[in-house]
């Protein structure tokens, strides 16, 4: 169990933090289409036509790569204060493995639906960019895989007596 958790730890903090650099990164790369855009409509009295399809795609990745990253550094509304508070530790902990299969459930389903739709509208453009449609869906997929990623280390870290330490720290 501690080897496993030894070599996933590392891995995931990494992946952690990458996927917080790129949201970050999309996070700029958003206001700078945005201020384009603004720019273009009132200054130019031009608006850039691919602005709004661009700042839509790049919101789904940077709130995806997020909401994964939130999983993994406990960034997410939980009610640990009352579980903490009502049950015995031996019994804390398996109800928080048990929250953590069901994240990862919801992980599986999130991957494997969004990759389905992905695949079901790849072969239509989105209007003004040209690319694919299912570009905005791979993003849903890969935050479930992440979701799962995340998951199973939380779940060796409690079985382990650990917690996780968040990336960013």
């Amino acid at each position: 169990m501690h080897s496993l958790l030894r070599f996933i730890t590392p891995f995931n903090a990494t992946i952690a933090r990458l996927c917080m650099i790129v949201a970050v990164c999309g996070l700029f790369a958003i206001v700078g289409v945005v201020a384009l855009q603004v720019f273009g409509r009132y200054v130019l009295n031009d608006t850039p036509t691919w602005a709004e399809s661009l700042a839509l795609v790049l919101i789904l990745y940077v709130t995806m790569l997020g909401a994964a990253v939130g999983v993994r550094d406990a960034g997410h509304i939980g009610l640990e204060s009352i579980l903490a508070m009502l049950l015995p530790e031996a019994h804390r902990v398996w109800v928080e493995v048990l929250i953590h299969i069901l994240v990862a459930c919801f992980g599986i389903a999130m991957a494997w639906h969004a990759g389905e739709l992905a695949a079901s509208v790849m072969p239509y453009k989105i209007p003004n960019l040209g690319l694919p449609e299912g570009i905005n869906h791979v993003s849903l997929s890969l935050a479930g895989v992440l979701i799962v990623l995340f998951s199973i280390e939380h779940i060796l870290a409690l079985l382990a007596g650990e917690k996780v330490r968040p990336a960013w720290h």
